[in-house]
C-alpha cells in the first residue's frame, strides 16, 4: 500500500487572543489544555455526557483543520488559531476548566472527525443554535438528541453526515510547520516537491494559466519550475521559479481555498493526494534507489574520510551501511542511530556539498567528475548536462543498444532516451532523470572504459 501523510495532533498549539488582525497576545499552551478551555468556555458541564462528547469531538476537529490547513500561518501569521468567535472558538486565558470537561478531553483529545475518503480533520463548524444557527452542529441541539438516545457519533452525523469516521489515538507530535526551511527548485527531489506538483495541479483547474505537471514524481524539473513561475506571475510574486518561503505558503492557501479543505462541504483531501514518494527516513532492512543514494554520498565522504568505512553502493541497507551510518553521525556530531532521518540525510548532502566545492580545478584529471549533487532533468541546460553526454556516448561506443546523443549541454529528448536506456542496461529505476545512483553507474562504466579505474 502507498504511505500517505496521516495528519498528526499538535503538542501544543498558539492562539491568538483577538481577531486575526488585532494586536493582540499570543498564548501556546498544550493541545488538551486549548480544548479544555474551549469546551468549557462554549458548552455547559451539567449537559448530558453524549452531548459533551460530540460537542468536544467537533472542538478537537475545528482546531486540527485549522492547524493541518495552516490557515492562519499560510496568510503571515505567527498563531494556529484565534480566541474570537467570529472566527474560530471561545477560548478565555487563565479560565476555570470544569472537572468532568477535563476528563473527557483527557481520553478523546488524539481522536478527530473525518469524511470517509478524505485524510483532512473536517471544518467541524458549530453554533449554539438558538441566537446562532450554521449549517453545522446545533450545541443546544445537542442537549436534545442526546436526551433522546443519540450516542456522540450519531449525533455528530446528525449534524455533518452518514459519511463521517473518528480517527481515534492520532499520533501527537510537536507542530512543525509545513515549509522545509530552504528554498528548492530545478534538481530538488523529495516529498515536498511532489506536495506542490499536486497542489499546482489542482490549482490550475481554477487557473488554467498554470501548466499541468506530468508526472506529479517528486522530481522537480523544467515542467515544474515553469509552474511555479506562472503561479507566481498570477499571484504577484516574483517569478523566479523556485520554491521559497512566501511561494510555499501562498500555494498552500490558495490549495485549501479551491479544496474548500476550511468549508464543511469541502471536496476534501483524497490519500493519493499526500502520498508520501520519498521514505522519510532510511534504516536497517530498507532497500532501493534512496538507500543506493545515501550509500553513494557516504562513499565520496569515505574517499576523502577516513574515519568512514566504504561499503557497496547495492541499494541494500544491511549491517555495513547501518555502520557507515553510524561512523558519519559519530564524527560529525549526530547520536548515532543507524538511521538517516532528515537531519542526518541534509547533513550527510552539506558535508558532500563541501567536498565538491572544496575540490581543486582539474581534481578528476579526465576520469568522470562527481555526482554534482542534484537532479539532471530534462529542461536543463548547463555544463554537467554536457559532461554527462560525453560520459553516455564513451559508453555507447561499447554498447550497441544505447544511442548517441549530441553533445549540447541542453537535457532534450535524445538525451532522456538515452539515459532511460543506460538504466535499463544497468539494472536502474528508468525514470530518464540522473540522479547520484545513475550518475554513479555512468560514471563507474566511464572511467572503466577510460581507464580501467574504479574510484567516487
Amino acid at each position: 500500500m502507498p504511505r500517505y501523510e496521516v495528519p498528526t495532533v499538535p503538542e501544543r498549539i498558539t492562539v491568538h487572543l483577538g481577531t486575526p488582525e488585532s494586536a493582540a497576545q499570543n498564548v501556546t499552551l498544550s493541545f488538551p489544555d486549548y480544548i479544555k478551555n474551549v469546551a468549557s468556555s462554549e458548552i455547559y458541564p451539567t449537559w448530558p455526557e453524549a452531548a459533551l462528547r460530540a460537542n468536544i469531538y467537533a472542538q478537537i476537529t475545528f482546531a486540527l483543520n485549522r492547524v493541518f490547513t495552516e490557515w492562519y500561518r499560510s496568510r503571515g501569521y505567527d498563531f494556529d488559531i484565534t480566541s474570537s468567535t467570529q472566527y474560530d472558538q471561545a477560548f478565555v486565558n487563565g479560565r476555570e476548566i470544569f472537572e468532568n470537561i477535563s476528563r473527557i478531553v483527557d481520553e478523546v483529545f488524539n481522536n478527530y472527525v473525518v469524511r470517509q475518503g478524505s485524510v483532512e480533520p473536517l471544518f467541524t463548524q458549530f453554533c449554539n443554535g438558538t441566537t446562532v444557527t450554521c449549517q453545522g452542529l446545533s450545541q443546544w441541539g445537542t442537549v436534545s438528541l442526546a436526551n433522546q438516545g443519540f450516542t456522540p457519533y450519531e449525533i455528530l452525523q446528525y449534524y455533518y453526515g452518514d459519511d463521517i469516521n473518528i480517527v481515534r489515538n492520532a499520533p501527537v507530535e510537536p507542530y512543525i510547520p509545513s515549509y522545509p526551511g530552504a528554498p528548492f527548485g530545478i534538481g530538488s527531489s523529495g516529498n515536498e516537491v511532489r506536495t506542490i506538483q499536486v497542489e499546482l495541479n489542482r490549482i490550475s483547474n481554477n487557473f488554467p494559466a498554470i501548466p499541468k505537471i506530468l508526472p506529479a514524481n517528486g522530481i522537480y524539473g523544467e515542467s515544474t519550475a515553469e509552474a511555479v513561475r506562472v503561479f507566481q506571475g498570477v499571484f504577484d510574486l516574483p517569478q523566479t521559479g523556485v520554491v521559497n518561503k512566501a511561494t510555499w505558503y501562498q500555494i498552500k492557501y490558495i490549495y485549501a481555498a479551491v479544496k474548500g479543505l476550511a468549508e464543511l462541504t469541502g471536496e476534501g483531501l483524497r490519500p493519493s493526494e499526500v502520498e508520501q514518494t520519498f521514505p522519510e527516513q532510511l534504516q536497517l532492512g530498507d532497500y532501493g534507489q534512496p538507500v543506493r543514494s545515501v550509500q553513494y554520498y557516504l562513499n565520496v565522504i569515505s574517499f576523502f574520510n577516513p574515519e568512514i568505512p566504504e561499503v557497496s553502493a547495492d541499494g541494500v541497507f544491511g549491517s555495513d551501511t547501518e555502520a557507515q551510518v553510524i561512523a558519519f553521525e559519530q564524527f560529525y556530531g549526530l547520536t548515532p542511530d543507524g538511521v538517516v532521518d532528515f537531519r542526518t540525510w541534509q547533513l550527510i548532502q552539506r558535508i558532500y556539498d563541501d567536498i565538491l566545492a572544496g575540490l581543486p580545478e582539474g581534481y578528476e584529471s579526465g576520469a568522470a567528475a562527481l555526482y554534482p549533487g542534484y537532479n539532471l532533468t530534462p529542461g536543463l541546460e548547463n555544463d554537467d548536462v554536457r559532461e554527462l553526454q560525453t560520459y553516455l556516448n564513451t559508453i555507447g561506443a561499447n554498447y550497441q543498444a544505447l544511442p548517441t546523443v549530441p553533445v549540447t549541454g541542453y537535457f532534450g529528448e535524445q538525451t532522456e532516451n538515452a539515459v532511460r536506456r543506460f538504466q535499463e542496461l544497468f539494472g536502474l529505476d528508468v525514470t530518464g532523470v540522473v540522479g547520484a545512483p545513475t550518475w554513479d553507474a555512468i560514471a563507474r562504466e566511464y572511467n572503466f572504459i577510460k581507464f580501467g579505474i574504479q574510484r567516487p
